[in-house]
């Protein structure tokens, strides 16, 4: 038995074997070529031909070696290692053929060999067509393949098999007599033109095969999947170019040859990339700008033909005045045309992208007309991209933080499985999309999507930077008042508890002394009266000051400080207030307004009497104070007015003022309970 080592190392040493056969083969042809150019034979000395060529052989060659000996159980490598020889073998056939039946003639054995294995270019067609079967697991797309795989693989061996046996050999060596004395009987002579006919079905039933394994696969797979159907689709639409240009011109030459020697490099290559660097390059957007550049080529071609024409009629064929005609029409089409091919593309081939960047760009035009605000394009984006988890965070650049639309500012992200792209708008991140992996296998898609809406985010995340200022802003004035308004506390204690106990204390004092003095001191008894006046007029001062920075009924709820208020008034008060409790720096600020708007309406517009109202309701405190004065109060001059607006402003509220001239004022305000 084997060594597990040896059976390793046979298949690595025989598919590196067949790789460096095919390019020695390679390079024996290219050598025979150059001689046979020497002797100017004629269809020999393509230059032009030979890095196709070499690209052609080695690049199945390598690629086709490196699969082998890493997994030599897959026969994808083997495809195209002996794939790669054989068609090193076809190749090399012709200019060998030429040295030895042309150039040198008897100087090669066995040129007649040579001229009809060079007949045998279908071999060109074989290893793509098997790859395009049972890439990229080895097998085929289901069981129901198989008979359309059997159908391409006669069709081949049917097609070389008359060509072995064929009474004259293919170009350019129809003119040797084939060496293989047995022929098909003449009434089996239809078979050849079915044969060719049945290759080319196998080439659009291989292209068939790749797309079922598409639309079945996910993941990795149909990223690998995405390489090949690029590559493969050159096939059919070289070969119909090619049937169309030789209908026109009556033949092909070596353009047939370049495109085949293309097309092999480009299937190995594709294959290669698949397997190891599927993720390397955006294999969907470049079949998409292949399919969109091929549609605007066409089109603009036609365009330039059809303007010519038109152009040509008018003025004569041949005049400087058709082609400028023609290439200014071209121009102006360029872009409503790719435009437009770009669009169909889409539709067509990736109608998620398609209908995401429709999404994108009706939610834009409502922005611009004022119909939807710039915070809803997260869930623009996320609907867009089929992927309900998505979810934008706006950077802020002043924090380098992220915030979301909703909520606020985002400490840390979750760790939920979903992964991260950055949003960039003119090079700067702009914001992050939170979104399920499988979107990475649609880098087209993603990018398409947040390019289109990168315009929105931005404007959203500006707004959302400004609310988040405005909010701190406000929490810091509310902080500032809150300060204010526990500083004013403490100075009614100290007030109360302090210098105006002193006073008493003293005006009891006094008093004392009084009651003392022996009887020849009476006489002093009206200065201890007017002493003891004076302190109780510095303790009604004191009074009157600790109350203008907060009454004390204000303990016992709002509507207790504005009875005491209306009692007070020099003008009639009609009141009606609310008895629920609120916050003690919201029955402050509400206190000094309508203490503020009283006083200005006694001060300024000579009321009969004045109606104050005060309410909760919906989680705001609703404030009314309405007069029968002159009226035409304003918001300006350095009136109360101005405190009023700063009052509510600081507590996150708003304040309204109507007072046209003769009809009276009425101010109303709003300031949220919650505050």
């Amino acid at each position: 038995m084997l060594h597990e080592n040896e059976r390793v190392r046979i298949p690595r040493l025989m598919a590196w074997g067949f790789a460096l056969a095919a390019v020695a083969l390679t390079a024996a042809a290219l050598v025979l070529d150059w001689i046979a150019a020497e002797q100017d034979v004629p269809g020999s000395g393509s230059v032009w031909l030979y890095p196709l060529l070499v690209a052609a052989i080695a690049a199945p060659a390598v690629v086709g070696g490196l699969i082998a000996a890493r997994r030599p159980r897959n026969p994808i490598g083997w495809m195209l290692v002996v794939g790669a020889l054989w068609v090193a073998a076809v190749l090399a056939a012709t200019p060998y053929a030429w040295v030895a039946l042309d150039a040198h003639p008897g100087s090669l054995p066995g040129g007649s060999w040579a001229a009809l294995v060079a007949s045998l270019w279908p071999a060109f067609l074989a290893w793509p067509l098997a790859v395009a079967f049972v890439f990229p697991d080895g097998r085929l797309p289901s069981p129901r393949w198989r008979p359309y795989a059997l159908f391409a693989a006669c069709s081949m061996a049917l097609l070389v098999l008359l060509l072995v046996l064929a009474e004259q050999l293919e170009e350019p060596f129809s003119d040797v007599p084939n060496p293989i004395a047995f022929r098909l009987p003449e009434s089996l002579g239809f078979l050849r033109a079915a044969a060719w006919l049945a290759m080319f079905a196998s080439l659009f039933v291989g292209a068939a095969a790749v797309q079922s394994r598409y639309k079945r696969s996910h993941g990795i797979e149909r990223l690998q999947m995405l390489w090949l159907a690029y590559a493969v689709l050159l096939i059919p639409m070289g070969v119909v170019c090619f049937l169309l240009w030789g209908l026109v011109s009556g033949e092909n030459g070596d353009a047939v040859v370049g495109f085949l020697l293309t097309m092999e490099a480009a299937v190995a290559i594709a294959v290669g990339v698949a397997v190891t660097r599927y993720r390397l390059y955006e294999i969907d957007r470049l079949i998409n700008r292949t399919l969109v550049y091929a549609l605007v080529t066409a089109s603009l071609g036609l365009l330039y033909a059809i303007v010519s024409l038109l152009v040509g009629v008018g003025v004569g064929h041949g005049s400087t005045w058709v082609t400028a005609f023609a290439v200014l029409a071209v121009a102006v089409a360029f872009r409503p045309i790719r435009s437009r091919a770009q669009a169909a593309v889409d539709w067509r081939f990736d109608r998620t992208r398609y209908e995401g960047l429709r999404l994108v760009r009706a939610f834009i035009d409502d922005v611009r007309e004022g119909r939807r605000q710039p915070e809803e394009v997260g869930a623009v984006v996320a609907a867009a991209l089929r992927d309900p988890s998505a979810e934008l965070l706006f950077r802020l650049p002043e924090s380098h933080a992220y915030a979301d639309g909703h909520s606020g500012i985002v400490a840390e992200l979750p760790d939920d499985g979903r992964v991260v792209t950055k949003v960039e708008h003119r090079g700067q991140e702009i914001a992050l999309l939170r979104h399920e992996p499988a979107l990475l296998d649609r880098p087209d898609l993603l990018r398409s999507v947040l390019a289109a809406a990168s315009l929105a985010i931005e404007i959203a995340r500006l707004r959302v930077e400004v609310r988040l200022q405005l909010a701190e802003v406000e929490e810091s004035r509310a902080r500032v008042v809150r300060a204010g308004y526990e500083e004013r506390r403490r100075l009614e204690r100290d007030l109360h508890d302090g210098a105006q106990q002193r006073l008493v204390t003293l005006g009891i004092v006094l008093r004392r002394l009084q009651r003392s003095l022996p009887r020849e001191a009476k006489i002093l008894g009206p200065a201890f009266d007017s002493a003891v006046d004076e302190v109780g007029r510095a303790i009604e001062d004191l009074r009157t000051i600790a109350a203008g920075v907060r009454p004390p009924r204000l303990d016992e709820g709002l509507a207790a400080a504005l009875a005491d208020l209306a009692r007070s008034a020099p003008v009639p008060v009609d009141l009606e207030a609310t008895h629920e409790r609120l916050p003690p720096q919201i029955e402050a600020a509400a206190y000094f307004v309508v203490c503020e708007a009283v006083t200005n309406a006694v001060k300024h517009a000579s009321p009969s009497h004045v109606r104050v109202q005060a309410s909760v309701a919906n989680g705001e405190l609703r404030l009314v104070v309405a007069d029968d004065g002159i009226g035409g109060a304003t918001v300006a001059g350095g009136t109360g007015l101005v405190g009023l607006t700063d009052r509510i402003e600081a507590q996150g509220g708003t304040l309204v003022i109507h007072s046209p001239p003769g009809a009276g004022t009425r101010i109303e305000a709003e300031i949220p309970c919650g505050s």
